[in-house]
């Protein structure tokens, strides 16, 4: 059973298609880069696996759970980083992760270790809104792990962060994958797709490209050209 599968997916947005029939599976421990020019639907894609969004047709099982009969049980599954960092700025960092891990059930030792974890043990009573955008996603990317969750969708997890951050971020990412943690990544940056281990590349809503992230970048490279 993969991690996630999705089956020919189409979603349009006031009769003009965003998604087209995109298929593709995510095995556990995988990373699997998502490429392709903004516009191309990488971010309505991750919100459609996170059940954020309905697809018009298609399939989509999140550790074999479908995410549109049963919403609830794939979320339990699902840790999201997205362009927002759905934060409470007037919150503490520690405050906000207890918020999220009341919904979750996850007991206070986990948020005291995601934050040392995170590299904002010494900001922990310190109000969101006073963070830079570097700190906030470090933040997001705590909330998004609270629960261990058996998916990780990131949408530009690199975003905001400086050469030090991203080095930290490919750390936690392999460690993930270690534990056996499957990623659905968004993302421009080469670094960050060739950290990858398949991915595919889309352009208008189609998928163009599928397999190693060495020739899904040549792609990328070709279409800018």
């Amino acid at each position: 059973m993969h991690a996630v599968e999705a089956e020919r997916v189409c979603r349009s947005f006031g009769g003009r298609a965003v998604l087209r029939e995109v298929s593709f599976s995510v095995g556990r421990g995988e990373r699997f880069a998502l490429l392709g020019p903004n516009g191309a639907g990488k971010s309505t894609l991750l919100r459609i696996v996170a059940g954020l969004l309905r697809q018009d047709s298609g399939v989509v099982r999140v550790d074999g759970v479908d995410v549109l009969e049963e919403p609830l049980k794939a979320k339990r599954r699902i840790g999201m980083v997205a362009h927002e960092p759905w934060l409470y700025p007037e919150l503490t960092a520690e405050e906000n992760l207890r918020f999220y891990a009341g919904i979750y059930g996850v007991g206070e030792e986990r948020v005291h270790e995601l934050l040392e974890e995170v590299g904002l043990l010494n900001h922990a009573r310190r109000q969101v809104a006073g963070f830079s955008r570097g700190m906030k996603q470090r933040l997001s990317i705590a909330r998004a792990l609270l629960h261990n969750p058996r998916v990780l969708l990131l949408d530009e997890p690199s975003s905001g962060l400086d050469a030090a951050g991203r080095a930290w971020l490919r750390r936690q990412l392999e460690e993930l994958s270690r534990r056996g943690t499957a990623m659905l990544i968004a993302t421009h940056h080469p670094g960050e797709a060739m950290a990858c281990t398949s991915g595919i590349v889309l352009e208008a809503g189609r998928v163009v490209a599928s397999g190693a992230p060495e020739a899904l970048l040549e792609v990328v490279e070709g279409e800018r050209r």
